[in-house]
């Protein structure tokens, strides 16, 4: 049983960049979540993206930005074969890098939480919505001062993620979308990193208590920061990550719905298909029916 959060170093390296080929690297890529905000621009082929529980189609040209913590996947589109050839941009930064500026800059962390929080918002951009906007150049252009890491490079990653960022924000803006510019007070790095450990232990017995204690934090508080930061409560929280493990065991492996509900930290299988049906309108013996003909495979977590 894998934890799904995939860990970076993000004092050292706030800004990754590289073009990844499904002729090159292991694929599809299993749900995992980290701390970096995560830009994917198409070049060729069309995807599956799930993040959180949205899903996106993106075809060549088209961008999907995924917030930072979003548990997500990378598929091929339903009914193409898996064998299909894809090739992509991906970028990951730390949002938390862009402070250093006036303007826009220090609040794009607090307009993507809001946007997380507002199911209208999506997170996912036409190659219509770009048009007359270089969105391939700056994103090429990240991958190109990734590899070669020339002197400078992470100031010039930095300037081409920025306009990638605030344009984001002009077609939010233009789609109705407006978010505030308060900034609220910094949380303690205690429940901010809380989701880590709810990742690792999610197969053992989890209370929100007990994790208010961990933090140092009363349930109340602790319930209300929680929320605040992570759009949905804790128990929520809780569930939604088990749900994840069971649908990746449900793809990837030919474990029995008994084992699979206890790997999880589901009390039992009855348990394990009422939470499941809960967030996937499916049931678990019907999800693995309809998708592992589709994505049998035995990569491994990237």
């Amino acid at each position: 049983m894998y934890n799904l959060f995939e860990p970076g170093d993000l004092l050292n390296s706030p800004y990754e960049a590289f073009l990844f080929d499904t002729a090159k690297h292991n694929f599809p890529v299993r749900s995992h979540w980290h701390h970096y905000m995560e830009i994917l621009l198409m070049v060729e082929g069309t995807a599956l993206v799930e993040s959180d529980e949205k899903s996106y189609i993106l075809a060549p040209g088209d961008m999907a930005v995924l917030p930072p913590e979003a548990i997500h996947a990378i598929y091929s589109k339903p009914g193409c074969d898996k064998q299909t050839h894809l090739l992509y941009y991906v970028i990951k930064f730390d949002l938390n890098r862009f402070r250093e500026n006036i303007g826009y800059v220090p609040q794009l962390k607090s307009a993507v939480l809001q946007a997380m929080e507002n199911p209208e918002v999506s997170f996912c951009f036409s190659s219509q919505d770009l048009a007359g906007f270089p969105v391939m150049e700056f994103v090429s252009g990240c991958a190109r001062e990734a590899q070669t890491k020339h002197y400078g490079h992470y100031m010039i990653m930095y300037s081409y993620i920025n306009c990638i960022l605030v344009n984001m924000l002009r077609i939010w803006r233009g789609r109705g979308f407006t978010p505030s510019y308060e900034v609220s007070a910094p949380s303690g790095s205690s429940i901010e990193t809380i989701t880590e450990y709810i990742d690792a232990h999610s197969d053992q017995p989890l209370k929100v208590e007990q994790l208010a204690i961990r933090c140092n934090m009363s349930y109340s508080f602790f319930a209300k920061q929680f929320r605040q930061i992570y759009g949905r409560s804790c128990k929520e929280y809780i569930e939604y990550i088990r749900v994840i493990k069971t649908e990746d065991m449900l793809l990837f492996t030919d474990y029995d719905m008994t084992y699979i509900s206890q790997a999880a930290g589901f009390s039992d299988c009855s348990h394990m298909i009422k939470t499941f049906r809960k967030y996937k309108n499916i049931t678990p013996k019907q999800f693995r029916m309809q998708n592992t003909k589709n994505l049998r495979s035995s990569s491994t977590h990237p």
